[in-house]
């Protein structure tokens, strides 16, 4: 670490403390050439991976691109917005725990519609007609029959005598 007062690149580190919330640490550090003591902070920089566009075009992932997608998906349907930001949250975290530099947005994509399948069903045909590119009814019937599957069927209890 280079001195701010001298620029010498020996310093030693005289303390060292975790900082309030736990997210960085907190070093005291003193010059060896000047003796001067100056404080430095460390914070984990995650690095979210570029997202490839099937052009083969990059563009850095950006989490308010992915909220509007859901944003518009989600229009006029009973969703609270705390569901919808911790279904954005588990595709930050999958995202990260992938450790890829880089992630096709296909990808992507479908870490959105397994997410707006949980969410609500009506969402997920709007992301999926927009997102493989519906081009007729039959588009539409297919994805319908794969939401509509039938629920197995809860027993009714016997009427009370």
């Amino acid at each position: 670490m280079k001195c701010p007062f001298c620029g010498h690149a020996d310093t030693q580190v005289v303390d060292s403390r975790e900082g309030d919330e736990g997210d960085s640490v907190r070093r005291r550090r003193r010059c060896l050439s000047c003796d001067k003591r100056f404080t430095t902070f460390e914070r984990v920089e995650l690095r979210m991976p570029q997202i490839v566009k099937a052009s083969g075009s990059r563009a850095e992932f950006d989490e308010t691109k992915l909220r509007t997608s859901f944003t518009r998906a989600l229009h006029k349907r009973p969703v609270p917005t705390g569901e919808v930001d911790a279904a954005i949250q588990r595709i930050t975290q999958r995202l990260l725990a992938l450790g890829e530099r880089e992630v096709g947005s296909e990808a992507v994509g479908q870490m959105v519609m397994k997410e707006l399948y949980k969410l609500d069903k009506v969402a997920y045909i709007r992301f999926a007609s927009v997102y493989r590119s519906f081009q007729d009814v039959e588009d539409f019937r297919d994805v319908l029959e794969e939401v509509a599957k039938p629920a197995p069927r809860r027993r009714r209890p016997a009427p009370k005598p």
